[in-house]
């Protein structure tokens, strides 16, 4: 596809505020580059106000498009190798992915809530354990809040109805990081942006996160920037879209007529 200047220079930006150049960007520059213009802004505003690295944003990256909830693998691609680029060791990326599975707890944790709730209100609460915890369980409790910092009621309830199955939670979630791994306060913007994506929006995790965060001396912009860059996964629509509609219209992504069959 030949450019016009002003083409050419939409896309010298996109590349320099982003970091890529993909068939779905050259396909918003055929078909809409006044959106195209309008998402690069919109999506370059948090990295270029923000007080993150760059590293710290590609990772984060990673973890979204790596959630289970997401699994955008072209995208996991890019930014792994962006991360990498940009500094992060594959120990650090190792650990962004171990978040993203401990983030399958997050329906475990809130159905347990629920579960305790709705035993009761069924007059089935005898079911629960309302003595006093045993040495193992006050082990187990003491364990969690020296490692976190605090003591949420799932974890109250899963540690009473399971404390066996509280025990492995734990391990996982207290796995040490390497030597050249993650520190503690990126970690909990990571396990943040976990919470806070809308492919998996949990607000009871994302209220715990921000708490954690700030109690580590988290800048509100750093919190601020994370949730910002959470919403950018919408324009996945695109990623995915923008080449098959090209595909449908009989056009390449590069700017050529495809034949008709």
């Amino acid at each position: 596809m030949n450019l016009t200047p002003a083409e050419q220079a939409l896309k010298d930006e996109f590349i320099r505020q982003r970091g890529y150049w993909r068939p779905w960007t050259e396909g918003l520059l055929r078909l809409n580059p006044e959106f195209l213009a309008a998402y690069a802004r919109y999506a370059g505003y948090p990295a270029a106000t923000g007080p993150l690295s760059r590293k710290m944003c590609e990772l984060i990256y990673v973890a979204l498009d790596g959630s289970a909830t997401h699994l955008f693998r072209s995208g996991l691609a890019l930014h792994m190798g962006l991360a990498l680029e940009s500094g992060a060791s594959a120990q650090e990326i190792i650990e962004v992915l171990q978040l993203a599975t401990a983030q399958g707890l997050d329906g475990c944790n809130l159905g347990v809530e629920i579960l305790v709730e709705e035993l009761a209100i069924a007059g089935h609460d005898a079911v629960l354990p309302h003595d006093e915890l045993s040495a193992e369980q006050r082990k187990l409790r003491d364990d969690y809040q020296a490692r976190f910092g605090d003591w949420p009621d799932f974890c109250d309830h899963l540690l009473r109805v399971d404390p066996g199955y509280f025990a492995a939670m734990l391990e996982l979630l207290s796995v040490a990081p390497p030597s050249n791994g993650l520190d503690e306060k990126s970690r909990g913007l990571i396990s943040l942006a976990l919470s806070a994506c809308f492919t998996s929006l949990n607000p009871h995790g994302l209220r715990l996160q921000i708490r954690r965060a700030l109690r580590l001396g988290t800048d509100h912009r750093e919190i601020l920037q994370v949730l910002q860059m959470t919403a950018h996964l919408g324009v996945h629509a695109c990623t995915v879209g923008v080449p098959l509609l090209l595909e449908a219209i009989g056009a390449t992504p590069d700017g050529g007529d495809r034949k008709a069959p």
